[in-house]
């Protein structure tokens, strides 16, 4: 058994005890004719074996490898990695434990388990963060200068060169899009910066890595007047997404974000990033994006119209074109449960699962877009909370067959 599969299979079972060692087969018994017995193992071919452990769980076949030489090569082949069966996990949620250890916990929605889990690369959850198609782009949220893409279940990573002058800017935002045919990625970082001198203008340029060439580019560069680029940002089907808030210098503004997009097929230097703009649906206290199968989609926190700095509710929407369509929102007693004075909060989805996570507690509540439902996921194992700590978190696919 190769290293990354042993190291996953530890992961995996260091959950505090509710996921058992594996244990050896029970030998056949000296009574009765052995010529009689055959392991269906033995019998199973090695297509129709495949084809069964394609439909387990993704954890379920990171410990079926661990059964015996046979099953751990069947799992490791390239065939089976590529089946399409096994391609179709439900996203994992990742919980990190403290502000200041990479390590912490890993919610499966399908076996409804948490696992201890421990990430590579990154150094603390202030990190910047952005995951696409089983792999997730890290980078440091001080200087900028450490970029990591890496994938999370076999552990494999690769640093890459940071795009130059990005340490200097005021905000950025971090997103990645990766080609499920190709495995090609895409990474593109927003970084936002006050012009010297000048209260009322702030710098936005957008930087495009491209895993074939491995070569960064400034695709588009542009002042913008009394906004100013954020933390948020997603590639969703060709297009990046960036919220952009309002710095309240002009006065009149309705709302305080803003959504502005570009188009990564064209890599066009001459477009108007402002002149895409679209207003979000309602006052907003905080705007979360994401990327779910190729449609963008927005959590966000509705502000009261008299306060719109105080949460009222939790919406959920999705653009159609340049329209935004309200596919649901919190109900009140998730919204009670969930820490309704909070107004800002972590959220990030993928496929078809949406996770919402308050700062202020480890609850973590899942909403089904397929199945309009809410509802919260098993509670997190976090043994110890310290003073003014908080939770956050990410969403990611499971995957075994992709690669930095």
């Amino acid at each position: 058994m190769d290293g990354e599969t042993s190291w996953v299979t530890h992961c995996f079972n260091n959950t505090g005890g509710d996921i058992a060692e594996f244990e050896a087969f029970s030998e056949i018994s000296d009574e009765g004719d052995k010529d009689s017995l055959v392991s269906l193992d033995f019998i199973l071919p090695d297509d129709l074996l495949e084809r069964i452990l394609s439909y387990l769980p993704i954890a379920s076949v990171v410990r079926a490898g661990s059964v015996c030489k046979r099953w751990n090569k069947v799992v490791n082949s390239r065939r089976f990695l590529w089946d399409s069966s096994i391609l179709l996990q439900k996203p994992w949620y990742f919980m990190f434990i403290s502000s200041d250890d990479p390590g912490g916990y890993a919610y499966d929605p399908i076996l409804r388990k948490w696992y201890g889990f421990e990430l590579p690369c990154i150094v603390t959850s202030n990190w910047f963060i952005a995951s696409s198609c089983g792999l997730v782009c890290f980078m440091d949220n001080y200087s900028r200068s450490q970029l990591f893409i890496c994938n999370p279940i076999t552990r494999d990573w690769k640093r890459l060169e940071e795009p130059p002058g990005l340490k200097f800017s005021d905000y950025s935002a971090l997103a990645i899009s990766v080609d499920r045919k190709s495995r090609g990625y895409t990474i593109a970082i927003l970084k936002s910066k006050q012009v010297p001198g000048d209260f009322l203008r702030w710098d936005l340029s957008i930087h495009i890595y491209d895993s074939e060439t491995k070569s960064w580019v400034t695709s588009v560069t542009e002042v913008l007047m009394g906004w100013r680029g954020g933390d948020e940002s997603v590639i969703c089907d060709g297009v990046l997404y960036c919220l952009i808030y309002s710095t309240g210098v002009l006065g009149g503004s309705e709302n305080r974000h803003g959504l502005i997009m570009y188009d990564l097929s064209t890599r066009s230097s001459c477009v108007s990033l402002i002149g895409t703009s679209i207003p979000v649906p309602c006052s907003l206290t905080c705007g979360r994006l994401m990327n779910l199968n190729d449609k963008l989609v927005m959590v966000g926190g509705i502000g009261k119209p008299d306060r719109p700095d105080i949460i009222k509710g939790i919406g959920i929407w999705v653009l159609n074109r340049k329209e935004w369509r309200e596919v649901s929102r919190m109900p009140h007693k998730f919204f009670q449960g969930f820490g309704e004075f909070d107004d800002v909060f972590a959220s990030s989805g993928t496929g078809g699962l949406i996770y919402i996570q308050s700062y202020g507690a480890p609850a973590l509540l899942v909403f089904d877009m397929n199945q309009k439902q809410w509802k919260w996921s098993q509670k997190c194992p976090v043994i110890k909370r310290f003073p003014l700590q908080l939770f956050t978190g990410f969403c990611f696919e499971p995957r075994l067959e992709v690669a930095p």
